[in-house]
């Protein structure tokens, strides 16, 4: 506050006082709006603003929601608002601190279920002064932060129910019972095993990538979907949850239709058929379908302990199978031809017998859904060339439909067992126990991909209900889906269908196993260890193969369904970040290009216009950001550049601005779907700010080589140190050897004062409070008192209710200004090519004919020349631009570019700078010599004569600009260059004026004076 006064505290005493009570005031207001908490209670106090003394609790941290966490992982509570009261503590290194121990509360996510998220002590509560007050001067003891109750009724399951009990129902399923057998039918005894393995190494290899990617943090519901997502995006993550949830849902429909193919078979043998084998499935699979989401909808601990009676049979079963295989065979087995463990059998049936058209792979589709399978089951097949064996006649096989053997009978299991019902049970048990695990999973992933929000359309199925938050919208989607498929009624039909999708959803585990090592970010540490980047990617190609040996049009399918979802993700970018190793490797291919540029020197070539834009909030000067997106966009750099000048301000305060600025405004830009960064400066003046934006904007070789700016429209009441700087930057920009392009609209650049709702100040230069006039009157203040500036996120309207032709001016502004985001019909870019500034004047309206807003636009050149070699400059020119490729429609060569200006347009400029001559040569040479010391900024009349050509060469070219580009859709002409130390800045500002004036679009371009056009190959 000294700093802020001190140049002025000794004029008006009374006039300072009431500064200083509005300087408290402003500062009052921003605490207010920006923290949200009071100011002058805690200096009354003269505590720390940190610490409240009549509290002696814990902090309470409040668990935000989903809904409330924004896109970088952060809550948007603790960004937006101020936080919570904060106590010292006496800690365990036996002093009074904020700090706080090293807790899993403060690394916990947004609506944890496992513990309660806590927010550690900010940098700045522990940087600022801290003081400690009380009845004992010494606060509650507390170090930890206490976690908060967890959540009533929220049902958990441990290892053994919630993974291996499911894990095993779904390992011996429906396949184990009643196809396995046909499977060693069909392939024999040999390529079985081969079938097995094969799926042995896929499901192996898969849940060794799966177990590093779980064990690399805590993983939610949701399966492979969440797994793939939080791994490699939402754009893969979407595309495989809606088909691994699609797939679990066709999976009921396949278990369901294997237990009704057993109570089939067992109401044929007891001729009980009620209409005919396909349409008794049909039936029982829809009533046993209707009784499993009952179970469902029961809850999750009634599905549990059905899953682990189920478990008991199946677990029964499967020992009363091999059992059965040890007693020797009875008559009826053999004649069924079963004989026991034979080594005739085993080698006749050791190569494969496919038959009905079925294929190896056609086999290992069918299989593949009970992949996990580690068990052979190595049994008798009948073989329909043996006439007699054994003392039984088979020879009717051969000519007659056959009833046994593996082949033909799918109850093998119930036939060879010691005790047939058992296996029946257990078939019942492991049919039913997978339907009703997959229709308990495919809600959940079903509803996990909902809640992330990616399909908006599907928000619907999001919502849970009860304590367990179930998805009962979920449940009714999967059984319409699995009534659907078990009309099918053939088990042969539904499997493939499911080994794709799953095959599908195994390549992309494998490949986020693989995309996260390779990226090597440090986020990545899976605790399972036992894994290789390598050995995941062979997984994911050998899915990926298999598929399409399977059936290759399947595979197609798939994976069009795949890509079209991935397209529609990418396209419209759902607000999340998960910190996926994609975008891991963007950053380290974004670092190692910039890294590859750094090694190579720039060529003429490849030359392209890098851009620094001083447009402020981008949205205050969208022309401009337009022009210069228009030849950046998609192929170079652009930076938009908006520079805070503050005086006395608490950089706690200006910290945050930045980053709030720097967030909003690269939002707006994202969503405006312009190509370009934002950037933020903070400084003491607005050439020191645009100082450090030039010599430290860019990476390597991605730094900005020209700077784009809008013309001071205002600078004849601009406050003097105000256009000192602004010009300033322009001497800056050439000392750094910038390209400068300049751009003037005839209805001005800056709209700020027109829009509504914006969250920052929209000049790039001061940094003003905004107050209802009521709170500045009374105090008799003017607006622009030595006052400090500092951030305000300001919303609300800051323009005052306008007349008719106050709304009429407005509009034709915002018409003006969102000129350049419209088509440009027919017309011509008129460029003034005056000085050979190493063609930067050339290329940038080349490069604005090349862009599709502009395509239909026309170059025509302009420059000056001598009358008597008129056709001799115009021949050079074409020769000149034939060389450099260059398309045009005219080449015009203007040879009275030196010719005096009419009096009409010198009376202009002249009235134009007459409030800032010194005119010292009317005085007497005491006053003129004092004059001059105290006014050094104006224009004597020694420097007007000295540069009296010059600035008649800026009042002729706005003739002859007016007389020939007046229809122009765009003028592009050369810039002037003020020498330093010899044209005043308000003398150069007219220039720039009086050459601009009353004319349509006008870009003034000035290169660095090195080559960017060649015409060498």
């Amino acid at each position: 506050m000294k700093n802020c006064f001190q140049e002025t505290w000794m004029q008006d005493p009374s006039q300072k006082i009431q500064e200083m009570f509005l300087y408290l005031f402003f500062l009052a207001f921003m605490t207010q709006l920006i923290f949200n908490q009071p100011l002058f209670a805690p200096l009354a106090r003269q505590v720390n603003p940190g610490y409240d003394g009549s509290l002696d609790e814990p902090p309470h941290y409040e668990e935000t929601s989903f809904s409330g966490t924004a896109r970088n992982g952060y809550s948007t509570g603790e960004k937006s608002e101020f936080r919570e009261v904060r106590h010292s503590v006496v800690s365990v290194f036996g002093h009074d601190t904020l700090d706080r121990v090293p807790n899993i509360n403060f690394y916990r996510n947004p609506g944890s279920v496992s513990g309660h998220r806590a927010i550690r002590p900010s940098l700045q509560e522990l940087h600022n002064v801290f003081q400690v007050t009380g009845s004992d001067g010494i606060p509650a003891d507390m170090e930890s932060v206490t976690p908060e109750e967890q959540q009533a009724g929220f049902v958990k399951f441990g290892w053994i129910k919630g993974v291996l009990v499911r894990c095993m129902l779904n390992i011996w399923g429906v396949m184990l019972f009643i196809r396995l057998s046909w499977v060693f039918g069909q392939a024999g005894i040999g390529l079985g095993i081969v079938v097995i393995c094969l799926s042995l190494v896929v499901t192996s290899v898969t849940g060794l990538s799966m177990s590093a990617i779980c064990t690399n943090g805590v993983v939610r519901g949701g399966g492979a979907y969440y797994l793939i997502s939080r791994s490699l995006g939402p754009e893969f993550g979407g595309s495989i949850g809606l088909i691994f949830a699609f797939a679990n849902a066709v999976a009921v429909a396949m278990y369901v239709v294997g237990f009704a193919e057993t109570l089939v078979d067992l109401l044929k043998q007891s001729d009980a058929i009620m209409v005919d084998e396909i349409n008794d499935i049909r039936i029982i699979g829809c009533i046993t379908l209707v009784l499993l989401l009952g179970i469902s909808l029961a809850g999750m601990e009634w599905e549990a302990k059905a899953q682990i009676f189920l478990l008991i049979i199946l677990l029964v079963a499967i020992v009363n199978f091999f059992i059965g295989t040890v007693i020797p065979a009875t008559k009826d087995k053999k004649s069924k031809g079963f004989f026991n463990y034979q080594a005739s059998i085993f080698a006749e049936n050791f190569v494969p017998d496919f038959r009905d058209g079925e294929t190896f792979f056609s086999v290992f589709a069918i299989f593949f859904p009970a992949a996990t399978v580690i068990g052979i089951i190595i049994c008798a097949s009948v073989n329909y060339h043996l006439t007699l064996f054994l003392g039984y006649n088979f020879s009717s096989c051969a000519t007659e439909t056959c009833k046994y053997g593996l082949m033909n009978n799918f109850q093998v299991m119930t036939m060879v067992s010691g005790f047939g019902p058992l296996i029946t049970a257990g078939t019942f048990s492991a049919t039913l126990s997978s339907a009703l695990a997959s229709l308990v999973s495919a809600p959940k992933v079903f509803q996990a991909l909902c809640k992330d929000n990616i399909y908006k359309a599907l928000h619907f199925f999001a919502k849970g209900h009860g304590k367990n938050n179930e998805p009962f919208r979920g449940y009714v989607l999967t059984f319409l889906i699995a009534v659907a498929f078990i009309l099918i009624g053939d088990l042969n039909v539904i499997a493939p269908i499911i080994s794709n999708f799953f095959l599908a959803s195994y390549a992309l585990i494998n490949f986020s196993c693989f995309h996260a090592s390779y990226a090597k970010s440090p986020g990545w540490r899976p605790a399972y260890k036992y894994y290789n980047m390598w050995l995941s990617l062979l997984g994911a190609v050998l899915c990926c193969a298999v598929m399409f040996v399977i059936n290759w049009w399947a595979a197609l399918l798939t994976y069009a369904i795949e890509m079209f979802l991935y397209i529609y993700v990418t396209v419209k970018k759902p607000d999340v970040n998960w910190g996926s190793s994609t975008q891991a490797v963007t950053f380290i291919n974004a670092v190692n290009n910039a890294l590859t540029l750094s090694s190579v020197d720039d060529h003429i070539k490849n030359f392209r216009p890098q851009c620094i834009v001083l447009t402020g909030a981008p949205r205050t000067r969208p022309a401009l950001l337009d022009i210069a997106h228009s030849f950046t966009k998609g192929y170079g750099l652009c930076l938009t550049c908006q520079i805070f000048v503050v005086r006395v301000c608490s950089w706690i305060i200006l910290n945050k601005g930045l980053q709030g600025a720097m967030e909003w405004n690269q939002t707006w830009l994202n969503e405006k779907k312009r190509k370009a960064f934002y950037a933020a400066a903070a400084s003491s003046n607005f050439r020191e700010g645009a100082e450090t934006l030039l010599q430290a904007s860019g990476l390597g070789r991605l730094k900005p080589n020209t700077l784009v700016i809008g013309f001071k429209r205002n600078w004849r009441t601009a406050d003097v140190t105000e256009l000192q700087n602004y010009v300033g930057v322009l001497h800056d920009a050439f000392d750094f050897e910038y390209g400068v392009v300049m751009l003037r609209l005839s209805q001005g650049l800056d709209i700020s004062h027109i829009i509504q709702d914006f969250p920052f100040p929209p000049s790039p230069c001061l940094i003003y409070f905004f107050l209802p006039s009521s709170l500045l009157f009374p105090l008799s203040l003017p607006f622009h008192a030595q006052l400090p500036h500092c951030f305000l996120w300001f919303s609300g309207s800051v323009n005052s209710p306008q007349s008719s032709p106050a709304t009429k001016v407005n509009q034709r502004e915002v018409e003006a200004s969102t000129q350049f985001q419209k088509k440009q019909g027919k017309g011509t870019i008129d460029v003034w090519w005056l000085f050979d500034d190493g063609g930067l004047t050339l290329l940038i309206p080349y490069i604005l004919t090349t862009r599709k807003k502009w395509g239909e636009c026309k170059l025509r050149i302009f420059i000056a020349g001598q009358a008597e070699r008129i056709e001799q400059d115009k021949a050079e020119m074409q020769a000149l631009l034939a060389q450099f490729r260059i398309k045009y429609i005219n080449i015009t060569v203007i040879p009275d570019v030196g010719s005096k200006p009419n009096k009409e347009s010198w009376k202009m400029f002249e009235d134009m700078i007459e409030p800032f001559r010194l005119h010292e040569g009317a005085k007497e040479f005491a006053s003129a010599d004092t004059q001059k010391k105290e006014h050094s900024w104006k224009i004597t009349d020694a420097e007007l004569e000295m540069l009296e050509e010059k600035t008649c060469l800026q009042i002729r070219l706005n003739e002859l600009l007016q007389e020939n580009s007046r229809a122009a859709n765009l003028i592009i002409v050369s810039m002037p260059i003020a020498r330093k130390g010899t044209i005043s800045d308000h003398l150069y500002m007219a220039w720039l004026d009086i050459l601009t004036k009353n004319l349509p679009p006008t870009m003034l371009i000035r290169g660095n004076h090195k080559s960017v056009l060649t015409f060498y190959s």
